[in-house]
């Protein structure tokens, strides 16, 4: 029989890793810091690549059902007039999934469910590793577990990641978030939309998440956040903008820094890996930080069913993920950068730019990632 693989966190990568290790019949325990999977959070976007693993892992209806239906991605100016448009039906008639948006909370407890209360362990601080030739975790409660096979999904600040790798360094990217859910009825207008407006600085996004909530985000360069209030702040954007912030109670408001994990290249060390933001945080400009960690989940699950050693398996994973993970955390920092330009120019620059890019550039850079095929391409290349 095999022996238990323990997975450190319970975020959307370490349960989507847990599901999929599952039900390919691989024993597994998921220990999360937290005393319970609470309705916390904001929204969050699950791009094609990541509904297509969902569906086949079984869980692709019942997230659907939970959130709502992306079609469109608008880019916009601070008046909400349109600098670049992107159709996403084409990937859904190819694919056969949408892009969806959802509560955070929504999907950890569907993907919990999905996994089984029982294989979580809660409120399960890691504390510190002991290796030799197995792992012995200590956590804060004053137990203990043992395993031979160790993943680290515990996110950009890994506790796996500084105490086994000792490598890792988190970026600052200077542009500070305020992320919020307000509640909405039939009358909203903006739907099957995602709709980003940037203007000086600064960068308002919502979408609907169901049919009653829907999901902002707010983005300042930082040094731009003296204001009184967030309406003040963005007092030049469309007053349907500035509706949604006074329209969200303060306690529905989460502020933090963005950063993300200057690109590393050790993913695994013997039997013990990393994944998800513990392996790759990246800022969230993209929309595709959870969907890289869905992707390292499917990429781990189908390795794990050929014949090969732990160490080789945790070896063509990193060199199967790598390259794209890489791509997605350079491309996502670059592209916060430029859509928090400053100068009136740069600004009329880009957004000409942007109105002049070709439809089909569009596609091909989408399809890059939303494309997952390369996985089982080269993981069974060499098998």
């Amino acid at each position: 029989m095999d022996k238990e693989i323990i997975i450190i966190g319970a975020g959307i990568g370490g349960l989507t890793t847990a599901l999929a290790l599952k039900q390919i019949n691989k024993p597994v325990s998921v220990y999360e810091s937290t005393s319970d999977i609470k309705p916390v959070g904001a929204g969050i976007v699950m791009a094609n690549n990541a509904m297509q693993i969902f569906d086949k892992l079984g869980v692709r209806k019942k997230i659907e059902a939970a959130g709502c239906k992306i079609s469109n991605i608008r880019i916009t100016d601070a008046q909400l007039n349109n600098i670049s448009v992107i159709n996403l039906k084409p990937f859904e008639l190819k694919y056969g999934v949408y892009n969806l948006a959802i509560h955070r909370a929504d999907l950890q407890k569907i993907l919990a469910e999905a996994l089984g209360l029982q294989n979580i362990n809660l409120a399960k601080r890691l504390l510190k590793i002991e290796e030799d030739n197995n792992f012995k975790l200590y956590f804060e409660d004053g137990t203990t577990a043992n395993c031979e096979t160790l993943i680290g999904a515990d996110g950009i600040n890994s506790v796996v990641r500084n105490q086994l790798f000792k490598t890792g360094k988190i970026r600052d990217s200077k542009q500070r978030c305020w992320r919020g859910i307000m509640t909405i009825d039939e009358t909203f207008k903006y739907k099957d939309t995602s709709i980003e407006s940037w203007g000086k600085g600064k960068r308002f996004g919502f979408v609907k998440i169901s049919e009653t909530k829907l999901y902002w985000f707010a983005v300042i360069n930082k040094g731009l956040e003296e204001a009184i209030s967030l309406v003040e702040l963005f007092k030049e954007f469309h007053p349907d903008i500035l509706k949604i912030i006074e329209a969200t109670a303060k306690e529905d408001i989460i502020y933090n820094e963005i950063a993300d994990l200057e690109p590393i290249t050790q993913w695994y060390k013997s039997k013990a890996c990393l994944l998800g933001d513990a392996a790759h945080a990246t800022t969230p400009n993209m929309g595709q930080g959870a969907c890289q960690a869905v992707e390292d989940a499917y990429t781990l699950a189908t390795l794990f069913q050929q014949e090969k050693s732990i160490e080789a398996i945790f070896s063509q994973f990193e060199q199967i993920r790598i390259k794209k993970a890489h791509f997605i955390v350079n491309t996502s920092w670059s592209l916060g950068k430029v859509a928090q330009y400053e100068n009136a120019f740069a600004i009329f620059l880009r957004n000409i730019f942007l109105k002049m890019l070709p439809n089909f550039f569009k596609k091909r850079q989408l399809n890059k990632v939303f494309n997952i095929d390369y996985i089982t391409e080269r993981a069974y290349k060499n098998s």
